[in-house]
């Protein structure tokens, strides 16, 4: 018998607090819990050594963690829960990490809109053993991209039992995880969270990203959100985040509220890039299904532009449309907002931030 399936007074609950540490990595440590909590109210403030996470000095190493969201445990099982936590300096200014603050900000104001978002979180799985994908040799190359896409068989799929386990323990936690496929190159694979709305959407793709960092622990492998870990005639990694909000979705939403949100994001596309994740200048070159990222486009249906409208938006006149110009590295809780800001005309708020930060 497993010493981890060992029962425990009903009372008990383990909580593993999750969180951004200086470099946008995901951390986490557990703590009991003598009753079980209902909300995020019932749970307790905590904190961490930042000098430790590249996010405070020594001298003055305390780091403030706010839970945020509560997610079941797929590793404990049981009445044990996963916290999603923001940061903040003891002064109780969020640190430079802490994305999330001015996200939950500019959501309560567009609250009345009701933004629903699909994000589909590309990635590679990484072989230890060879630092490249599953499926790529320690030297060379495996075939060109073509048998790779949904696809099944020996020689095609790379790593289907970590994805699977991700997939199941993510619909467990709670987590709207809405599907999974093989993607274009070895080793890639994608999840998609969604429709989520406001704050759901970053507090479920970050919450989905450390599950899939824990599965990969007992397999030896690691996970890649690089935009272009493999650089040649191969696929990039991106995180296109399908958007709408509830006047896009009415009758005649599409000239209404669609057309005019994607003119404002013509006119902030330089801002949109440069904090759409890293790596982009490698992946958005205008091949390989993106656009180029120095000029914005949307057309329908067209997975070269850096908006694509679907066929079902342009035939009803209403729906949602696809930014597929985030890199898979990108920061959900900046992505969400920009988009929420921009498109619905909401200003971006002014927030002090903690400015401690220690580079390892």
């Amino acid at each position: 018998m497993s010493l981890k399936n060992l029962a425990l007074p009903d009372n008990v609950c383990i909580a593993e607090y999750v969180w951004l540490d200086g470099f946008y990595q995901l951390r986490g440590k557990a703590r009991t819990l003598d009753e079980i909590p209902t909300s995020v109210d019932d749970l307790p403030e905590w904190n961490y050594d930042g000098s430790s996470t590249g996010q405070a000095p020594g001298t003055d190493s305390e780091v403030i963690l706010r839970p945020q969201a509560i997610y079941k445990d797929p590793f404990r099982g049981g009445q044990h829960i996963l916290v999603m936590c923001d940061t903040y300096n003891p002064q109780g200014l969020p640190l430079e990490t802490n994305q999330r603050h001015d996200c939950a900000i500019v959501m309560q104001k567009g609250k009345e809109l009701l933004p629903w978002f699909g994000c589909e979180q590309e990635y590679f799985l990484i072989d230890k053993a060879t630092g490249r994908p599953l499926g790529f040799p320690a030297e060379g190359y495996p075939l060109p991209q073509g048998p790779y896409y949904c696809g099944a068989g020996a020689g095609k799929i790379f790593g289907r039992d970590v994805v699977e386990e991700h997939y199941v323990a993510c619909l467990y936690a709670g987590i709207k995880m809405s599907g999974i496929n093989a993607e274009v190159a070895p080793g890639q694979w994608e999840f998609q969270i969604g429709p989520a709305v406001g704050m759901e959407e970053g507090d479920m793709m970050w919450m989905a990203r450390y599950i899939l960092e824990r599965i990969t622990e007992k397999y030896n492998m690691t996970v890649s959100y690089e935009a272009k870990p493999e650089k040649g005639d191969w696929n990039g990694s991106g995180a296109h985040t399908n958007f709408s909000t509830q006047p896009m979705r009415d009758e005649g939403g599409y000239e209404g509220a669609i057309i005019p949100a994607l003119e404002r994001l013509a006119l902030k596309h330089k801002e949109h890039i440069a904090a759409y994740g890293e790596g982009n200048e490698h992946r958005l070159t205008g091949t390989h299904e993106t656009s180029s990222m120095d000029k914005f486009s949307y057309a329908k249906a067209d997975r070269g532009a850096s908006v694509r409208i679907p066929n079902s938006t342009y035939a009803s006149g209403k729906g949602y449309f696809e930014d597929r110009r985030p890199s898979a590295s990108m920061d959900p809780y900046v992505v969400t907002k920009l988009l929420v800001s921009t498109c619905c005309d909401i200003p971006l708020p002014e927030t002090k931030f903690s400015e401690t930060r220690v580079e390892h």
